[in-house]
């Protein structure tokens, strides 16, 4: 499974389930504004795969606490939704890749 940030868009949840069936975002599990070592303690309880996010804190958090929950960072994410959708679909294999390989954080840079 991949929970997405509350720093996305809830809207990325139901745009990629054609891709990835078990994403879901904070807001649906009533996790909005909850701070990041929750929402990391919460991934490892229910045994989600990565967390998609904007903000390196959960990388830094990857890197103390050890996986799982990976992460996959979208670097620089300053562009609307839907360019983020775009990139998560163009890079979808390298994210289905990733879940399945021993490295723990995976960084997404949109092409300029």
């Amino acid at each position: 499974m991949i929970l997405i940030d509350e720093n996305l868009s809830d809207k990325l949840a139901r745009s990629l389930v054609d891709l990835f069936p078990a994403i879901s975002h904070v807001k649906q599990l009533g996790l909005v504004r909850t701070p990041d070592r929750e929402i990391w303690a919460f991934a490892q309880a229910h045994k989600i795969t990565a967390i998609l996010t904007a903000d390196s804190d959960l990388k830094t958090l990857a890197a103390q606490l050890g996986t799982p929950p990976k992460v996959i960072q979208i670097v620089e994410c300053n562009f609307s939704t839907r360019q983020a959708e775009e990139l998560l679909r163009r890079e979808a294999i390298r994210i289905s890749e990733f879940l399945t390989f021993d490295q723990s954080v995976l960084l997404l840079k949109r092409s300029p």
